[in-house]
């Protein structure tokens, strides 16, 4: 099969989104298949075509959001490049510039467009309006989503039943929506597939002690992740145990917000900011730590869970619908609603290690139904699914006009 994945952002950005992307391209290539990526360019104002990897990168504005382009709607130098490829499906990964040249060229080549919906935007309205408009923004964000899902795609899929609910219960779609919780390569998390060297340098480069007790959080520092629910419980832990560390893996418009934050509170010593992490870098920093954290509810399925537990470290989530999907809490991770609740666990797990070695072993036997060859076989479905719906689509349009044809002669 030859496949297209059309993406605004695309190796070397690192993201939740680039890092299912790129894992799906190899492993639909290591079953045969032949994946191409249309993406735009973040190193220059150039169009660009790796031949060997197939990345047709397109140039586009800085929209001064992380390092992300907006790139043209329909750039004609990319056209007959993407023609040449003969593609037998389409997977948009992105809603705007980019996910909009995907939908007019599956239209003007009468390709199937399957659509993976990552982001709940409705979560992050408040970074536009600031609080002004919230209701007609929010049906505004309704009608653009369920265009770029619904009349223009093929197929639907999202990660989770909280994505699920928001377009059946809410949005009213109709369409047939395909749940596939995203996979990651989970062999390369696993604790005998770490450099003992490399994790001890990491050791030491954030000087960590042997006894120190670490939480880690690991994403986009913004508003919507709900950081500052994690380092204001931080001062409390610490009350008890001066010893627990909490190490943040990211960057985002708040990281500064944060360090200000951290230093106000006293909490420069037990809080440690890391900024970007190399994509080769990131199981080290699971396996360096004794739990995972996060606060966000904003996640459609949140990666870094599933990353977490193919580490052996047990996920500490706010209970979410997007997190209780992946997390049967008091077996493979646990879920709080409160801040007191999170202090209580974290301290529960710190003073009885038994039961954090069993969470974590729980952890592991799930992240194992998020490998990357299970995402890439229920992915594979859809697009055959999608393929033979257009094929029925072009049939019935063909009898149409025949018949059309008929009635006219008869006339």
């Amino acid at each position: 099969m030859r496949i297209g994945i059309f993406s605004e952002t695309y190796e070397p950005y690192i993201s939740g989104l680039v890092t299912s992307e790129v894992m799906l391209k190899k492993a639909l290539e290591k079953q045969g298949h032949t994946v191409y990526v249309v993406t735009a360019n973040l190193e220059s104002f150039k169009y660009d075509y790796d031949e060997e990897n197939r990345i047709l990168k397109i140039p586009g504005i800085p929209t001064g959001i992380y390092d992300s382009r907006m790139t043209s709607i329909y750039p004609i130098p990319a056209v007959n490049k993407i023609k040449s490829w003969n593609l037998d499906v389409i997977h948009s990964q992105t809603e705007f510039a980019i996910g909009t040249f995907a939908r007019l060229i599956a239209k003007q080549y009468n390709i199937p467009l399957v659509h993976t919906y990552h982001t709940m935007y409705e979560d992050y309205i408040y970074y536009i309006t600031k609080g002004y408009f919230e209701k007609s923004s929010k049906k505004l964000v309704e009608y653009l989503t369920k265009f770029y899902c619904d009349k223009t795609a093929t197929e639907l899929i999202v990660p989770t039943t909280k994505t699920y609910k928001l377009f059946k219960e809410k949005y009213k779609v109709e369409k047939n929506i395909n749940i596939i919780p995203t996979g990651i390569e989970v062999d390369r998390f696993y604790k005998e597939n770490i450099n003992l060297k490399e994790l001890l340098t990491l050791k030491q480069t954030l000087r960590l002690d042997k006894k120190d007790f670490v939480i880690l959080f690991v994403g986009r520092l913004g508003e919507e992740k709900n950081v500052e629910f994690l380092i204001n419980a931080q001062k409390d832990l610490i009350k008890e145990h001066p010893n627990i560390k909490l190490i943040i893996v990211g960057d985002g418009p708040d990281k500064e917000k944060y360090e200000s934050m951290t230093l106000n509170l006293g909490l420069e010593k037990n809080i440690i900011f890391t900024g970007k992490a190399a994509w080769d870098e990131m199981p080290y920093y699971y396996h360096v730590s004794n739990i995972f954290a996060t606060a966000s509810k904003t996640e459609t399925q949140g990666l870094t869970v599933i990353e977490a537990m193919a580490s052996s470290l047990v996920p500490v989530c706010m209970k979410d619908e997007a997190f209780e999907s992946m997390i049967t809490d008091e077996l493979n991770g646990l879920l709080f609603k409160t801040e007191k609740e999170y202090i209580e666990i974290i301290l529960r797990l710190y003073e009885n290690r038994d039961e954090l070695e069993k969470l974590d072993k729980q952890a592991r036997i799930q992240a194992e139904s998020y490998s990357s060859k299970y995402y890439a076989d229920k992915v594979l479905a859809v697009y055959n699914r999608a393929i033979k719906e257009k094929e029925n689509e072009n049939r019935f349009g063909l009898i149409s006009k025949i018949a059309k044809n008929i009635r006219e002669k008869l006339k």
